[in-house]
């Protein structure tokens, strides 16, 4: 294949793959305390899940209608959603990396 080809779908992702391996690579390894604050805000994060999926479970159960029921999953899909992104957001600022907003 010469240089000026287009690159497929699955070229393209694989490079972009080796730019990241290339980025994690250079990072300084976590200290006991970086690693001891990224597992707090995974243990909140999962509490936070647990909770959430207990209250859905309850709410969904004792709704009967389909839109009503529609919107719980919407909401709670949306709230776990919100969960990740707070508990990525924690630790990319614990390993002192930069966070897009």
């Amino acid at each position: 294949m010469s240089n000026d080809a287009p690159k497929s779908a699955v070229e393209l992702v694989m490079e972009r793959l080796r730019q990241q391996d290339a980025a994690t690579e250079a990072t300084q390894p976590l200290t006991d305390d970086q690693k001891a604050r990224i597992a707090d805000a995974k243990r909140d994060h999962d509490a936070k899940v647990a909770e959430a999926e207990i209250l859905f479970g309850t709410k969904i159960a004792a709704t009967f209608e389909p839109e009503a029921r529609a919107e719980l999953e919407a909401n709670h899909r949306r709230d776990l959603s919100q969960f990740a992104s707070t508990r990525d957001k924690k630790v990319a600022a614990i390993r002192g990396e930069q966070v897009d907003l």
